[in-house]
């Protein structure tokens, strides 16, 4: 698989802009505002990606037009990149098309959708409906075949010479156009459009993967807001050592989040490491007792974002103030693992020349450590190069030979492995997962803070 590679100053205007004022009215109840107001910053999001992001990206990847057609509840990958915040699927047949124009800029079409607030031109098709406005099913079916007819019409109006398509073996952000869009498409366009279709694989990739300065802003927020959950999970008020299970945290999350009026994109993890036990006699579901080693893995999901955090925490025993000096230092080492993995993430780079720079750096500081970091955004496991899978530690073909672009974020994840004095040099896993930012400039900045000491649950 050839490397991808996008040069930093191609997305560089997207960051010119100051950050707007947020407008949240943030309450306990809503730490995240109202969902207008949500809705009027995701629209504002929008606009910016579609007016200053997209047209650098056009050119970097050199193709003319960019066609996105999808159906309802089979929506392409994109999709939530290019709508406004009140749109949650495609209108029967919407055909999303992009062409640039060059020192025009680039126009944006929507074929049988809305204006998604103004962003899109909207064009429908003119196929009247029979007198006394009732439709057959053959109507309907050339309702359908006609903006195939439309987008034949664009096209030829503007006489794009490569025209992008979403088709990919390696991504699945670029693979949404379905074999049925496809075979309309070669049907009622002909050959002499569809011989200028190239697959537009790094383009999907690197639009849904950019985020703006203003997102962050946000992003910010919501990762505050898991860390704020998260702390009161591994509490005293929480956890009654002897009492309570690891599916009890579990269920703890969600119904708190819930409560917030917050979602999350997959069901969180909690496990317990204890001295003297294996993770087979542990069990699936333990109970939490005093002196347990604590493990989450949670996300939320709001404003179309999403966190993706892993932390540790320890049960303190009678009469101790902290952990043992062993699991103080095991964190100490995830946490060096952490600020290797910062310093080589730079935008240019693939995934996997960072993956070997920091599994070679690990190796010189002694470190037992795994690497499985990943982007993060739109969607949790999100578009933009893999930096490791915990199977795949000596590269990931494909998807970790594309490159960092600015303005994109990560989930640092990873593990080190550290045997314990006080656990008699048993191993403990210190796995950490912490969000991030690639600046406008190509500077990483944590996306608020990150974990350097255990949550300690006083009971």
């Amino acid at each position: 698989m050839p490397t991808i590679r996008l040069a930093t100053a191609a997305l560089l205007a997207f960051a010119a802009a100051p950050l707007a004022a947020q407008q949240l009215t943030v309450t306990a109840e809503r730490p995240l505002g109202t969902l207008r107001e949500q809705a009027a910053l995701q629209q504002r999001w929008l606009d910016a990606r579609l007016r200053d992001a997209l047209p650098p990206l056009l050119r970097r990847h050199k193709v003319d037009a960019w066609v996105i057609p999808m159906r309802e509840y089979n929506e392409d990958p994109v999709f939530s990149s290019l709508v406004a915040p009140t749109t949650f699927a495609a209108r029967r047949r919407t055909i999303y098309v992009f062409i640039d124009k060059g020192a025009k800029g680039v126009e944006r079409i929507a074929l049988g959708g809305t204006s998604q607030g103004g962003v899109f031109k909207a064009v429908r098709s003119q196929r009247a409906v029979p007198s006394g406005g009732q439709s057959t099913g053959r109507q309907a079916e050339l309702w359908g075949d006609s903006q195939w007819e439309v987008l034949a019409q664009v096209l030829a109006e503007h006489d794009p010479k490569r025209i992008a398509i979403n088709t990919s073996r390696t991504w699945a952000f670029a693979d949404g156009l379905s074999s049925g869009e496809l075979e309309g498409m070669r049907k009622f366009l002909g050959e002499k459009w569809t011989r200028r279709f190239v697959p537009a694989e790094g383009l999907a990739v690197d639009l849904i993967a950019t985020r703006s300065p203003e997102e962050a802003a946000t992003f910010q927020r919501l990762v505050e807001v898991t860390w704020s959950v998260i702390d009161e999970m591994f509490s005293g008020k929480v956890v009654t050592p002897g009492v309570t299970r690891t599916s009890d945290l579990v269920w703890f999350f969600r119904q708190r989040v819930n409560d917030l009026g917050l979602g999350t994109w997959f069901q969180p993890s909690v496990n317990v490491q204890r001295k003297g036990w294996t993770p087979e006699r542990l069990g699936e579901d333990p109970v939490i007792e005093r002196g347990d080693h604590l493990w989450c893995d949670v996300g939320i999901t709001a404003l179309r974002l999403n966190t993706d955090i892993q932390h540790v925490g320890y049960v303190l025993r009678e009469g101790e103030t902290a952990p043992p000096p062993g699991l103080l230092q095991a964190l100490r080492n995830s946490n060096r693992a952490q600020d290797i993995l910062m310093e080589e993430i730079r935008p240019g780079r693939t995934g996997n020349e960072i993956l070997a720079s920091t599994r070679r750096r690990l190796a010189a500081d002694g470190l037992d450590g795994t690497i499985y970091s990943h982007p993060i955004g739109v969607h949790g496991h999100g578009a933009g190069p893999l930096i490791g899978l915990w199977d795949y530690q000596e590269g990931v073909p494909g998807r970790g030979d594309h490159a960092v672009i600015p303005n994109m974020w990560f989930s640092i994840e990873l593990q080190v492995t550290t045997p314990v004095p006080e656990w008699d040099g048993q191993p403990v896993r210190s796995a950490q997962e912490e969000d991030m930012v690639v600046g406008p400039d190509g500077a990483t900045r944590w996306g608020w803070k990150r974990q350097v000491e255990y949550h300690l649950v006083r009971p």
